[in-house]
């Protein structure tokens, strides 16, 4: 997925001392095709490999779950897989982790059909 520089733009004046969260809406594969394995299993590899480069900077997962049903909107649009979001202690964090060049975006990009990253405060 092709990064929005206009958003980040936006997060880049977000104040300094606040915290940051980020909303992962994740939409898996039903197959990765290099490897045979599900998407969610990928995604589950890319989880182990990426823990390290979250221990290294000021963040934590504070949710992760399966979205079950819509309350209020489209009640027929089908639901993706997956909900996680991240809680960064400032925009620096987040701005450390996609510094690092050998954190796994192929790993991730490789597990998902479709996914988001919302910046929300």
């Amino acid at each position: 997925m092709e990064i929005n520089k206009k958003g980040l733009e936006i997060l880049s004046k977000f104040e300094e001392n606040k915290p940051v969260f980020m909303m992962n809406y994740l939409n898996y594969k039903d197959q990765v095709s290099e490897t045979g394995k599900t998407g969610k299993e990928t995604y589950n590899d890319y989880m182990k490999a990426a823990t390290p480069f979250f221990q290294k900077i000021e963040a934590e997962i504070i949710f992760r779950g399966k979205p079950q049903v819509t309350i209020i909107g489209p009640f027929d649009e089908k639901l993706w897989d997956e909900v996680l979001i991240v809680k960064y202690a400032n925009k620096n964090e987040f701005f450390k982790l996609m510094q690092f060049k050998e954190y796994p975006r192929e790993l991730r990009a490789s597990a998902l059909k479709d996914s988001r990253l919302i910046f929300c405060k």
